[in-house]
């Protein structure tokens, strides 16, 4: 279910089966180029050189339709994070779900995804190795409490462990996802051992927080 939903917001992106009308379908496409246009720019440059008017240029749309849209900078930098989030949550979803019967072999294998999948993305990489050098203000997006990558990723490993510990209490799932997310995410930006070896040793961790 929980990657059903993920799909469902992913393609809600794109308005769906329905035609919208013109000027509806106008600014989706719009937003899409814009977006797509500030992922190249921070994919080439780091999230540091990217301006607004760059963007636009990129776009080929106007400056003042790119501050109509995501009102400054800070908007359009978050706009771009929820989005490639969403796409690559809906990945880990699938790695969730159904998943391994053996929970701990399942969880491994998310965490697992997530640190290699973060190398095959394009932004993500960008991302993590600005930040691996000191720099890049999009990382906030990807390790603040309040930011999209962090409640999504979240919200998904607890309600997967919900499926596969339904005896524990909310508040130990929520201590666990909050383990594996914040630990994931760190070994994003400062990798330690193999990937594997990395995602064995979180799962174990976390999930004996359970036990």
């Amino acid at each position: 279910m929980a990657a059903a939903r993920h799909r469902i917001e992913a393609a809600a992106l794109t308005g769906g089966s329905v035609p919208d009308p013109p000027r509806v379908a106008w600014r989706k496409q719009m937003r899409q180029r814009v977006l797509d246009a500030a992922r190249d720019l921070t994919c080439e440059a780091g999230w540091d050189q990217v301006s607004l008017s760059a963007v636009a240029a990129r776009a080929e749309v106007s400056r003042p339709s790119v501050y109509k849209e995501f009102g400054n900078r800070a908007g359009l930098g978050r706009a771009l994070v929820v989005r490639e989030t969403q796409q690559f949550l809906a990945g880990v979803a699938d790695t969730l779900y159904p998943g391994a019967p053996d929970s701990h072999a399942c969880l491994r294998a998310a965490i697992l995804y997530v640190l290699q999948e973060a190398d095959n993305q394009p932004l993500i990489k960008a991302v993590i190795t600005a930040a691996r050098k000191g720099s890049d203000s999009l990382l906030p997006y990807l390790t603040a409490r309040a930011d999209p990558i962090f409640d999504a990723g979240q919200t998904l490993v607890q309600g997967w462990l919900a499926t596969r510990y339904p005896q524990q209490h909310t508040e130990s799932l929520q201590m666990a996802a909050d383990v594996i997310v914040r630990m994931t995410i760190s070994h994003l930006i400062l990798p330690g051992d193999e990937q594997h070896l990395t995602a064995q040793r979180l799962a174990t961790a976390a999930l004996k927080l359970l036990q």
